[in-house]
C-alpha cells in the first residue's frame, strides 16, 4: 500500500512539475513575441546593428553577423567573440533602455522614435539611446530634466510591453 501512495505521489508531482515548466515556456514564447513587436529592430537585429557592449567602452561599433547571438527573440550584432562573451554572462545589462527606442520621447510622449546609434548615454550601468537628426538632438533635452524624463519613460515603457 505504501509502494502504491509513493507512486501516485511521485506521479502528482511530475504532472504538476510538467505544467509549471509548460506555463513557462508559454510565458517565455509570449515576453519574445512581445519583445519582437515593440524593441526597435530591423529584421530582429537590435541597435540598429550596432555591438551594445562596445558603448560602454567610450566607443559605438558596428557589430559583425558571423558574431550574433539572440537574446529573448532580438538579435545583437558583436564586433568582437569577447563583446559577445560579455553580452551572454549579463544581457540584461548590456541591452539598451525602452527597447533601443529614443529615451527622450519615451518620456516626453511614450512615443516609440528611431535613434542615431551614436547618440548615447550611459547612466547607473544602462545604455540610453536617443534620437539626433535634422538639428535636433533629444540628448540635450533629456539632460535638462533628465530624473522626470527617466520616470516617465519607465512607467511608459512598462505600458508598452503589457
Amino acid at each position: 500500500m505504501t509502494t502504491n501512495f509513493g507512486y501516485k505521489l511521485m506521479r502528482f508531482i511530475l504532472v504538476a512539475l510538467l505544467a509549471v515548466l509548460l506555463q513557462g515556456g508559454n510565458a517565455f514564447a509570449q515576453d519574445m513575441k512581445v519583445r519582437q513587436k515593440h524593441f526597435n529592430t530591423k529584421k530582429l537585429i537590435g541597435v540598429n546593428g550596432f555591438d551594445p557592449v562596445s558603448y560602454y567602452e567610450g566607443k559605438p561599433a558596428k557589430g559583425e553577423k558571423a558574431i550574433s547571438h539572440r537574446y529573448k527573440g532580438i538579435t545583437y550584432l558583436f564586433s568582437s567573440a569577447e563583446h559577445l562573451e560579455a553580452f551572454k554572462s549579463q544581457p540584461g545589462k548590456y541591452e539598451p533602455a525602452y527597447g533601443g527606442w529614443c529615451a527622450y520621447a519615451m518620456g516626453e510622449s511614450g512615443d516609440k522614435v528611431k535613434i542615431d546609434p551614436h547618440t548615447y548615454k550611459i547612466k547607473e550601468g544602462k545604455l540610453y539611446l536617443f534620437y539626433n537628426f535634422n538639428n535636433t538632438n533629444t540628448l540635450d533635452y533629456w539632460d535638462q530634466n533628465e530624473e522626470e524624463l527617466q520616470t516617465k519613460a519607465d512607467d511608459n515603457w512598462k505600458k508598452i510591453l503589457r
